[in-house]
């Protein structure tokens, strides 16, 4: 009997670990449910619904192929080889199978859940399904992982050229073994419930990933480059939280995309040309977890910039996380955030920006608020983009890039669209002057309930700026 661990790997297909189990014979499936791992990884409660939620879809799926998948609940990852052995010794398991995952703790985790298994003579095989190339098989010259994502996704485009990473096929059926599958839980102990809103937002399941990924590819994905930043319209695929929960895997996507491309990464269509680049983005950010594993462990990329002084500033930090900064753009996309579960990339960048270099926050504190939040938190892409924009990370942002959050407003929400629908305080405003309300005369006063600017834009960057001059330099070493 095989045995199928499930993590972010929520389908049933394109799944290289089920897939691969599946042609060993007869298997069941299982899932660990664990509530203080996931709290103390900062997972956001709508991100653990939508979990649960695809989870349910994903036992009916399962037992569609004859499958029964078996839930257990444990608190910390500690308890995993434990739970599995226990499984595995129910149920006579020949190999247990599972898709890898990065960073530290799931490192130590399958290594620990490994250990165990050889101890009780049980296989264990782990396989390649988030990434289209392995950790450490995408190196410079000289061994090392790349630091610069440019010259990263060249090397991925060589490959890629050569070899298309294959679509795995559904499995077909099996005789369902006369195990019955658990049921699964709608919540997770210390996770409440999020708002129906966000549920309706985010529906489960493998049809509604394809009817979002075909939506896209069928049209949109044309003026994807054009259409990317602006908030108040739908130009994005909107498959973040499925790519994140493994409900669709990045093959699909790619193949989506070149098929709407006729075939083409660098040429032809450039919102596809763009989309692709971004699946490259997310593929650098987790090999750079696995080749500097510290970035996993809240410390920065650049070493050097572990000397910064950020300011503690907890009333400022709280008008940022409310949206009430008193900078419209950053008002809007932080209330979007709490209120969907997500923000637009764009203004990811923005927001990141304000706190870390308008505020001179730490970024941790920012990383940390997102994966609260966020339905599609992942810990590489969200890492990634904080330390880019903090200045701190990888191929980063140079530090005396700072996005002026007023004139970033004008350009890519001109009208006030976006602003409008998220601070209703402003729906009254001309659209000229939404973005920076003082001009507005008696609403910098305050009379409409809407505050003052909690920072003076032109003297904060100043201060960021010699934060950042006053750093020593040193080089960036694994």
């Amino acid at each position: 009997m095989q045995l199928i661990w499930f993590r972010c790997d929520l389908r049933i297909h394109d799944n290289t670990a089920l897939a691969a189990a599946c042609r060993q014979g007869p298997t069941v499936a299982a899932y660990l449910i664990s509530p203080g791992q996931w709290q103390r990884h900062d997972d956001a409660p709508a991100k653990v619904d939508f979990w649960l939620r695809n989870l349910a879809e994903l036992r009916e799926q399962l037992e569609t192929l004859g499958i029964p998948l078996l839930v257990r609940t444990i608190d910390l990852w500690d308890e995993a080889p434990a739970a599995l052995a226990e499984l595995c010794q129910t149920h006579s398991i020949d190999t247990v199978h599972c898709n890898e995952e990065y960073g530290v703790n799931e490192t130590a985790r399958d290594a620990a859940v490994q250990d165990r298994l050889h101890q009780d003579q049980v296989n264990w095989a782990c396989h390649l399904d988030q990434l289209f190339f392995p950790p450490g098989s995408v190196l410079t010259k000289s061994g090392t992982y790349f630091q610069v994502f440019s010259q990263f996704r060249k090397v991925c485009y060589e490959r890629l050229h050569q070899s298309i990473p294959a679509v795995h096929p559904k499995p077909h059926g099996q005789k369902a073994p006369a195990i019955e599958s658990d049921t699964v839980p709608g919540t997770a102990k210390g996770f409440e419930r999020p708002p129906q809103a966000i549920i309706d937002l985010w529906p489960a399941g493998e049809d509604e990933a394809h009817r979002r990924l075909t939506l896209f590819s069928d049209g949109p994905i044309d003026d994807y480059l054009s259409e990317r930043d602006l908030p108040a319209r739908p130009g994005t695929s909107q498959l973040s939280a499925y790519l994140a929960a493994g409900v669709i895997s990045p093959r699909q996507c790619l193949h989506a995309a070149l098929n709407s491309n006729q075939g083409e990464f660098q040429s032809g269509n450039v919102g596809a040309v763009t989309w692709i680049n971004e699946l490259c983005w997310r593929e650098f950010y987790k090999h750079i977890l696995v080749g500097y594993p510290r970035v996993s462990m809240h410390r920065a990329f650049r070493q050097e910039t572990e000397a910064l002084r950020w300011r503690e500033a907890p009333e400022d930090l709280l008008a940022w996380q409310q949206g009430r900064t008193g900078i419209p753009i950053v008002d809007a996309a932080m209330r979007q955030l709490v209120s969907t579960g997500w923000m637009h990339n764009r203004l990811r960048m923005i927001t990141a920006m304000f706190l870390t270099k308008n505020l001179l926050i730490d970024w941790r504190e920012g990383e940390r608020f997102f994966m609260q939040h966020l339905i599609d938190g992942d810990l590489a892409a969200n890492n990634g983009g904080w330390q880019w924009s903090s200045s701190t990370g990888t191929d980063a942002s140079p530090y005396f890039r700072i996005f002026n959050p007023v004139s970033q407003s004008a350009k890519f929400d001109e009208q006030g669209v976006f602003i409008r629908q998220w601070v209703p305080e402003l729906a009254g405003e001309k659209s000229k002057e939404i973005h920076e309300p003082k001009a507005g005369g008696d609403l910098f006063g305050g009379s409409r309930d809407y505050p003052r600017p909690i920072v003076d834009l032109r003297k904060s960057r100043e201060r960021a700026l010699a934060a950042f001059r006053n750093l020593p330099h040193r080089q960036v070493t694994g």
